[in-house]
């Protein structure tokens, strides 16, 4: 059985300057999909369950970057040119799986993945199609209607991936086989949620309810969408998407229903508190078990933002906490090259972060000592075990005592691995910064004594009624308190 591994995977940031171009793009290609095999990617995943359920994966293109502005129209209809012609030139199939994001926004197209979707449909007939999301997606039953099956990861952190791709692989095999197909509805709640991590709290205590509710409907999957509030787009919100043969839809109708009518009912346990940078370090000194994590959602590459932000940075060293706190990292590529140019022992005059607007700091002008060096290249180790991840040439400066990691290129910090790259243990620190909203919780949660969560100015604010909407006239909560569920 042939099943074919496709995808264009964004998370747009429509509030970001600028638009998202092909060549910031990583793009795999045949056998480097195929290399993807042992690692807990999406990729990984599908590729491993077809050698797993014995099909042949035949892999055509999957596009990433980081989150980012709008994707430049051109860009996307390249990438979409090729999935097609790649796709009729391997035909016949046995069936598809797409490996999307579920928030991409093309200039122009508002919905990548239903118009991927659409298309992949239309050259491939009734071959079987299922897809594989991030759960920040927002959707439309334009999509969903083009597929087979939506399984969304159900853990934020994405710890979970690579099952949901080969639990689509899976469904499609079921369906090649069976001759059956499943179809897939959405339900829409005008609910924009802050980031919210499905380790603890309420987000822990609603995915077990999603997957009570999935278990009990005996269907092939209820998958809860948080949604990205960070994009302006007509369909933004939350949702739930049911995927079911005819004989379980009204199971499934109703147990997506209630988990709906669930959610909407406690939208004011998933407000957040928001600490601006003086309280979070405020805060962080109070606690007793170490070391304490201080992360700055708002300054969330992962999200969108640039990584170069100096609110939690400079608030830390205007506190003196000196050699017993740790940042990791800040994106500023002029500062790391500095850096590397001195060498290790070098003191430097540095002009570090707020390089990329006023929103997110200004720099701090300030004297560093070059501590270590590194090239960037690490290997994760708790999400996307076993992925490479590139960040450019690193360094470790002395700043006021303190250690701060600079990167080159964007990404949020995952796990340990960019501290350790420089030399860096966190156990031996009180206090360790970094710049994630959730994803640093598989790599930080099981060392942590506490975590404080720093909500400074920036693209990935939890204040999301700052950012306008100018593309959809629909009542959303918590923008306006009239809102109502079902919508009128």
């Amino acid at each position: 059985m042939r099943i074919a591994l496709a995808g264009i995977s964004h998370e747009t940031n429509t509030y970001c300057a600028g638009q998202t171009r092909k060549q910031d793009f990583y793009v795999f290609r045949g056998a480097k999909m195929l290399a993807s095999a042992g690692q807990e990617s999406d990729v990984g995943g599908a590729v491993d369950a077809c050698h797993e359920l014995d099909c042949e994966a035949v892999p055509i293109l999957f596009a990433s970057t980081q989150p980012s502005g709008t994707i430049e129209r051109g860009a996307y209809e390249e990438f979409k040119a090729e999935i097609l012609d790649g796709l009729s030139e391997q035909q016949p199939l046995d069936g598809c799986v797409l490996l999307l994001h579920g928030a991409g926004v093309v200039d122009g197209i508002a919905d990548l993945e239903g118009d991927l979707a659409a298309a992949v449909r239309e050259l491939l007939g009734d071959v079987p199609i299922a897809a594989s999301f991030d759960l920040h997606g927002n959707v439309t039953q334009a999509m969903a209607d083009q597929l087979n099956g939506v399984f969304a990861c159900h853990h934020y952190p994405h710890i979970d991936l690579h099952h949901r791709a080969a639990e689509a692989v899976a469904c499609v095999k079921d369906m090649a086989n069976s001759g059956r197909r499943a179809r897939c509805e959405v339900i829409r709640l005008p609910l924009l949620l802050p980031t919210t991590t499905t380790y603890e709290g309420i987000g822990e205590q609603t995915l077990e309810r999603l997957l009570a509710h999935e278990a009990d409907a005996q269907c092939l999957d209820l998958s809860w969408f948080h949604g990205f509030p960070y994009t302006d787009v007509p369909h933004v919100g939350s949702f739930v998407v049911a995927s079911f043969y005819e004989e379980q839809a009204d199971s499934a109708r109703g147990h997506a229903a209630a988990f709906a009518e669930q959610l909407w009912a406690e939208r004011e346990l998933f407000r957040a508190v928001s600490l601006d940078a003086d309280e979070s370090v405020d805060t962080a000194v109070k606690y007793e078990e170490y070391p304490v994590v201080i992360h700055e959602t708002s300054d969330n590459c992962g999200g969108g933002s640039p990584g170069d932000g100096t609110h939690l940075l400079r608030a830390m060293l205007q506190a003196g906490l000196g050699d017993q706190a740790c940042f990791g990292f800040v994106v500023d590529a002029e500062t790391a090259t500095q850096a590397h140019a001195a060498g290790v022992g070098a003191e430097i005059e540095v002009k570090l972060g707020g390089k990329t607007d006023d929103l997110h700091g200004a720099p701090i002008e300030t004297k560093a000592y070059v501590k270590a060096l590194h090239d960037g290249r690490v290997v994760m180790q708790h999400m996307f075990k076993g992925a490479n991840l590139k960040l450019g040439p690193l360094a470790r400066l002395v700043i006021d005592n303190m250690d701060v990691v600079v990167a080159s290129l964007r990404s949020q910090t995952f796990d340990t691995e960019p501290f350790l790259a420089v030399g860096i243990d966190v156990m031996k620190y009180k206090y360790v910064a970094l710049k994630s909203s959730n994803h640093f919780r598989a790599g930080f949660q099981h060392l942590a004594g506490a975590i404080v969560t720093a909500d400074t100015p920036g693209l990935t604010t939890h204040k999301i009624d700052v950012f306008p909407r100018q593309n959809t006239d629909r009542v959303l909560w918590p923008l306006n308190p009239a809102a109502q569920f079902p919508e009128p």
